[in-house]
């Protein structure tokens, strides 16, 4: 395992009470009728923030009314706009009666309020999605049937946030995210990932492995599992990392796709968690495929229905 994890790096090449306000100098951005981007800064993340926002067609600015929402997060090295770039989430979106909003989650954000050698600080992901988002969501009628899914660091970042939540969240969907942090070997290679990959000082993020274990298991999904009691859950990744049914035709293969090797013993051992409480969830975890939009596209197709069925949205 040590040496696959160190081919497997070097072929990515890769605390006070936080403010909870909703934004400051908040800017619209109409996309189309149905779509808007809002900028503004956020004093959790210490920097400018984004969304991208759907809206359904019943919507209206002035009512008292509200709307249930699904919040949709990005992977580790994209941005807001991932979603509507690379899937068609947004006809989707427009067969319910549904919110669907997609924030920024930071360049390896990791959603989680960074540990930064234990004296917190900026940036505070999980503060600002968890709180501050919402907040300002409200203004626009966003409801609280809440559901929460994301791609790689966001579906970890999805489930991760539905465990330390209890009850925020309807449902939570993850696709090809890390499920189990603190499973053998995990930690390393996450580290390494977000040192080597983004040149961050990694140990920022859930501090160093060994020495700060707890504050990486109070993230860690698989440890926080018992409380997801209650709350829908669909997981799917790959095994193999290989060319698989959705692999577009021409495309190069790189090694950094075996990264989904990983991904796939975490979510594996999280399902099985799951099942060992008797916990309902929806898995899908397929062998071929790579860690990418295409799978993750039909993923999220899957998933779809079964996230508004847990929110009551109406067609």
């Amino acid at each position: 395992m040590k040496k696959f994890l160190g081919a497997l790096i070097v072929a990515l090449g890769l605390v006070a009470a936080p403010p909870a306000n909703a934004g400051t100098g908040v800017k619209e951005r109409w996309v189309d009728s149905r779509t808007f981007d809002l900028t503004w800064h956020s004093a959790n993340v210490g920097e400018n923030v984004s969304a991208r926002v759907l809206l359904p067609r019943t919507w209206k600015r002035n009512t008292q009314r509200t709307w249930p929402v699904v919040y949709a997060f990005q992977g580790g090295r994209d941005d807001y706009t991932s979603w509507t770039r690379e899937t068609d989430i947004e006809k989707l979106a427009a067969r319910y009666d549904v919110m669907v909003v997609m924030p920024s989650g930071g360049e390896n954000g990791s959603y989680v309020d960074w540990w930064n050698d234990g004296k917190g600080g900026t940036p505070r992901w999980e503060t600002f999605h968890t709180v501050e988002l919402p907040k300002l969501m409200a203004r626009y009628h966003a409801g609280t049937r809440r559901a929460t899914l994301g791609v790689s660091s966001g579906g970890q970042g999805a489930v991760a946030y539905a465990a330390r939540h209890p009850g925020m969240y309807k449902y939570a969907a993850s696709f090809s995210g890390s499920t189990h942090l603190t499973m053998d070997g995990m930690q390393v290679f996450l580290t390494s990932v977000n040192l080597l990959g983004s040149g961050l000082d990694a140990f920022r993020i859930f501090g160093m492995p060994g020495r700060d274990d707890a504050n990486w298991r109070a993230h860690d999904p698989y440890v926080k599992a018992a409380n997801l009691r209650g709350t829908g859950l669909y997981i799917s990744s790959g095994t193999t990392g290989m060319n698989g049914p959705y692999t577009p035709p021409g495309v190069v293969w790189r090694l950094t796709q075996l990264s989904e090797i990983l991904i796939g013993q975490m979510n594996r051992s999280f399902v099985d968690r799951l099942h060992t409480l008797n916990i309902p969830v929806t898995s899908h975890i397929y062998g071929d495929g790579w860690h990418a939009w295409p799978e993750w596209t039909h993923e999220l197709h899957t998933a779809w229905p079964l996230i508004m069925r847990a929110l009551g949205a109406s067609r």
